[in-house]
């Protein structure tokens, strides 16, 4: 798997390095401030039951499988960081979400009636860098009944409880009535689990990509 695609990911590494840098100055701006942490959001029901047996931070192409995952390529990377802007380097990074038909994988969804999309691998992982950085290459996540889109993070940093939180798309209407992300009660609070996402075209036709930093408290 790593060898196959080892070329369009250090393409991949080398745009979220760039845009990382871009970044930097605001960071640290903040960092004299302090940060505001992230929001904690609930596991929810469908973290894996068992992890894949490819569960790299490519979910969009699984080993073994000649097609790629459907659904709109996209890049979500960003920095795990304390609350004075520093990186916390070597956190163990996961994220979950469902395919582009809707359904959960290496998990008891239920099926109603639509299959799952076995080309898409579901669940990924990988360890922060010494920027605190971490990327994944998935799909634009999609809403299924009652959740409006939205991909599941967990973090768990050295000598620290893990931190499950969840990331959401900004312009979704569903955004305004989604009880999880509503259940944040704070609208500043809540705004910084919501990012947009912005045309990424030096990772392929009509991707896309977000930046999501997530500040553990």
């Amino acid at each position: 798997m790593d060898r196959l695609f080892l070329p369009r990911r250090r393409v991949l590494a080398a745009s979220i390095a760039g845009a990382t840098a871009l970044s930097l100055p605001a960071v640290l701006r903040a960092a004299a401030a302090g940060l505001s942490p992230t929001p904690e959001q609930t596991e929810g029901p469908f973290y894996p039951l068992n992890y894949p047996a490819d569960s790299d931070n490519d979910l969009a192409h699984v080993a073994g499988h000649a097609e790629p995952a459907k659904g709109t390529m996209t890049r979500v990377a960003g920095r795990v960081l304390d609350r004075g802007g520093r990186p916390v380097r070597g956190a163990r990074v996961e994220i979950w979400q469902c395919d582009a038909n809707g359904r959960y994988h290496n998990v008891r969804d239920g099926d109603s009636g639509r299959p799952r999309d076995e080309n898409f691998q579901g669940f990924g992982q990988m360890v922060t860098d010494e920027a605190g950085g971490y990327r994944f290459l998935t799909i634009r996540p999609v809403a299924y009944t009652g959740r409006t889109p939205h991909i599941h993070f967990s973090v768990i940093a050295p000598g620290q409880r893990r931190f499950i939180t969840q990331m959401y798309v900004a312009g979704e209407p569903q955004n305004e009535r989604d009880p999880v992300l509503l259940g944040v009660r704070d609208p500043a609070a809540r705004a910084r689990l919501i990012v947009p996402l912005r045309a990424a075209p030096e990772i392929g036709r009509e991707a896309l990509a977000a930046e999501f930093d997530i500040v553990l408290a």
